[in-house]
Parts: structure tokens; C-alpha cells; sequence
């Protein structure tokens, strides 16, 4: 069953750009918990998940799958301190909710993007991997802010 799992959870990976150029994916975890009764797998503490492309940290990721089991993936959330990390780009919030059929990813709260160029935050980051398209918003009078330069 872990062995079905892990594939899965790389194919998720691989659709939410984690391994899209990669075909090896490493997580790390405190634990690793697969219900099979709930259709939950569970990294707990100081998750760290490694492709060649793309770097995620989190206090803890859960997988959510449907009733065809590990393969129909139906969210990957990861909680806790998280991080994403990419040769451009350094995202950090307190969760990640990635969702494989819409293939759109939801970063909240206290939403910190840094590149070489730019620095953005606000409270929530939307980010549509089918349009290529971002999206920060400030929600309940909260506000979305960034600082640009031309290095």
C-alpha cells in the first residue's frame, strides 16, 4: 500500500509542477500515516519534500484520495510553516491547499513571494497552473502589497 501511495503522491507532485522536469521525488517526515478507511496519507513533522525543480517544507502535509484509492488523488494540503522554494521564486504561507483536477493552488495566510526583483505579500495567493495565471488578494480589509526593483 505505501508503495502505490508514494507513486501517487509523485504523480500529484508531477501535476502540481513539483516534478514536472523531474521523475524523482523525495519526502521526509517525521511520520507517515496511511488510512486507508478515511482515504488520508499523512506526512507529520518537518515534512520536506525534494525534486530537482521545486522544494516544499511544511509541519505537515495530508493527502486526500477518493474511493479508485491512491491514484485519484482529490487534494494535497500542506500545513504548518510552509515553504516552496524554486530557482526564481520563494513562497511561504500557513497553508498550502493544491487541488490536481482544477489544478489550482491556494497559499494563505501571511503570503510571502520573493524573486530577485520583487517582494509580495498579502493574504492570499491563487495560483492556476492551467492559465499560468497568479493572483494575490486581501481579504477583510487586509491589503496586498508589493515592492519592485529593476536589478
Amino acid at each position: 500500500m505505501i508503495a502505490r501511495f508514494a507513486l501517487a503522491l509523485m504523480l500529484v507532485l508531477a501535476t502540481a509542477g513539483f516534478a514536472r522536469a523531474a521523475n524523482e521525488v523525495t519526502i521526509t517526515g517525521d511520520s507517515f500515516v496511511v488510512d486507508e478507511a478515511n482515504h488520508l496519507a499523512t506526512f507529520d513533522g518537518n515534512v520536506v519534500v525534494k525534486t530537482p525543480t521545486i522544494n516544499l517544507w511544511a509541519n505537515k502535509v495530508v493527502i486526500t484520495y477518493g474511493e479508485k484509492g491512491t491514484s485519484d488523488v482529490q487534494s494535497f494540503e500542506a500545513t504548518g510553516a510552509v515553504r516552496i522554494k524554486t530557482s526564481e521564486q520563494d513562497a511561504s504561507g500557513e497553508k498550502a491547499v493544491y487541488d490536481p483536477k482544477t489544478e489550482i493552488l491556494h497559499l494563505t495566510g501571511n503570503v510571502t513571494v520573493i524573486s530577485a526583483t520583487s517582494k509580495l505579500t498579502g493574504p492570499e495567493l491563487v495560483v492556476n497552473l492551467k492559465t499560468n495565471t497568479s493572483t494575490f488578494t486581501g481579504s477583510k480589509g487586509g491589503r496586498v502589497q508589493g515592492v519592485f526593483s529593476s536589478q
